[in-house]
């Protein structure tokens, strides 16, 4: 698979500046509460049409930041910026008709369904809320219209979530996420894992699927997940995520072919290449994550990285600054080479 076409949006979509999410973490009765830092200090930007992958290991923060922006966890820190306006604060109430503008698709698609429901109530749950049919004659031929975009047929309709594959399933969810936002083009959507619980074959038609739901729609996604090709494939930006900051941010072309951060570089080593000319030296990294409960000092990357210069690395934490054009690192010793 290739990367998709460098991609110049012309507004943002959603703005995140410096937004952090911590949870607190009883030590004892007598003992302060610790912090996890799921999120830390994460500034990122996802323009109108545009995708941004999200990547890093397992428990970096990927799912906690696409909550957030969405205002599903209310951030800690930091400042959130949807479609120009500020909604960092915004109450249940004011957040209902944005809700309409920013949907998400979760990652397992059957535990987000419920089981107690049929496909029609599922999808028609949220025109009801948001009160966008005038009968219940038109939800049906509302959700009808969906179900047929997505690839389902009409006798979806009275069958429960038990009843149908991964896929099928992945695709009730799309379309429930959707039947809010069909009035206009535009819109967020965060897809956090939406394919990781499906056969390969079968993800690359949820892929297509959304793929061809974006050049209709106009939609942006904020697209969270750990398969490395088809972040590459699918991304017009990439960013990395190591302990709940961001690392590198690149087109997602740029990313793959000039990896500039430690962490990105052995991340990307561990992608299969079918040509034996271009396979890469895999780059094992040692020790394991650190804790969010307790992060190091300075580069949080430092106690695994092979190029950590003591007395530098670990004492200061490294800004995400600009190397070159667009391509963003947080690294004291970014690698020069590809």
């Amino acid at each position: 698979m290739s990367q998709r076409p460098t991609f110049a949006p012309s507004d943002p979509e959603l703005v995140v500046e410096r937004v952090s999410k911590w949870f607190p973490v009883e030590q004892g009765l007598f003992r302060k509460p610790r912090q996890l830092r799921a999120v830390d200090s994460v500034s990122l930007t996802v323009g109108q049409g545009e995708t941004v992958g999200l990547v890093g290991e397992s428990g970096c923060g990927k799912s906690t930041l696409g909550r957030t922006v969405l205002r599903l966890l209310d951030p800690t820190y930091g400042r959130l910026t949807f479609e120009g306006r500020d909604i960092t604060n915004l109450g249940v109430s004011e957040l209902r008709p944005l809700r309409r503008r920013m949907q998400i698709v979760f990652q397992d698609p059957y535990s987000s369904l419920n089981p107690r429901m049929t496909v029609r109530q599922i999808v028609g749950e949220a025109i009801q809320i948001h009160k966008l049919a005038k009968s219940d004659a038109q939800e049906e031929e509302m959700v009808l219209s969906l179900l047929d975009r997505v690839g389902l047929r009409k006798d979806a309709l009275t069958r429960y979530p038990h009843e149908f594959s991964g896929g099928q399933r992945q695709r009730i969810g799309i379309a429930r996420a959707l039947a809010v936002m069909q009035d206009a083009k535009g819109g967020l959507l965060v897809c956090d894992e939406p394919i990781s619980a499906l056969d390969v074959s079968i993800q690359a038609q949820i892929v297509n699927l959304l793929q061809d739901l974006q050049e209709e729609r106009g939609l942006a996604y904020l697209f969270i997940s750990h398969d490395l090709k088809v972040v590459e494939y699918l991304s017009h930006r990439v960013a990395v995520m190591y302990l709940g900051r961001i690392v590198e941010l690149a087109s997602a072309k740029d990313l793959y072919e000039h990896r500039r951060h430690p962490y990105t570089r052995a991340l990307l080593s561990a992608i299969p290449v079918p040509d034996p000319e271009k396979r890469r030296l895999r780059i094992v990294l040692s020790g394991d994550v650190p804790s969010p409960l307790d992060p190091p000092n300075g580069c949080a990357f430092h106690p695994r990285c092979p190029k950590a210069k003591p007395g530098l690395c670990d004492k200061d934490v490294p800004a995400l600054r600009e190397l070159d054009e667009g391509h963003t690192v947080a690294c004291h010793l970014p690698e020069e080479d590809p």
